[in-house]
């Protein structure tokens, strides 16, 4: 198993304009674990590539699982490419609101 490989299936699944980001999986068990760090989102094995993703709303689930397939078929060699999609995101992340300033407190005069 190599870490240059799954990088750059890693690389190349996030490229696809259908993919919104990879995902480590229901239970963030799908990486690639290396000496120091992971490669999460790619899992690759002797015998198959497994691959997560977020995929963009829009383009029909099947394409968006075909397109990376696509993108990463000559890195897999024999290994067989499997694409799970573990959500569909119809926007950005919404950013967190910015606080309202407090509002003084009048004081009354006596």
């Amino acid at each position: 198993m190599s870490g240059g490989l799954a990088g750059q299936v890693a690389e190349r699944a996030r490229a696809c304009p259908q993919v919104e980001e990879l995902s480590s999986g229901p239970f963030g068990t799908i990486a690639t674990y290396l000496p120091g760090e992971s490669v999460p989102g790619v899992a690759v094995r002797d015998d198959e590539i497994e691959i997560h993703v977020i995929a963009r709303y829009g383009p029909p689930l099947p394409e968006v699982g075909t397109a990376v397939r696509e993108a990463v078929g000559d890195l897999a060699g024999d290994r067989r490419v499997n694409v799970t999609i573990d959500d569909v995101r119809t926007h950005a992340p919404a950013a967190k609101p910015a606080k309202k300033p407090a509002k003084k407190k009048e004081r009354r005069s006596s």
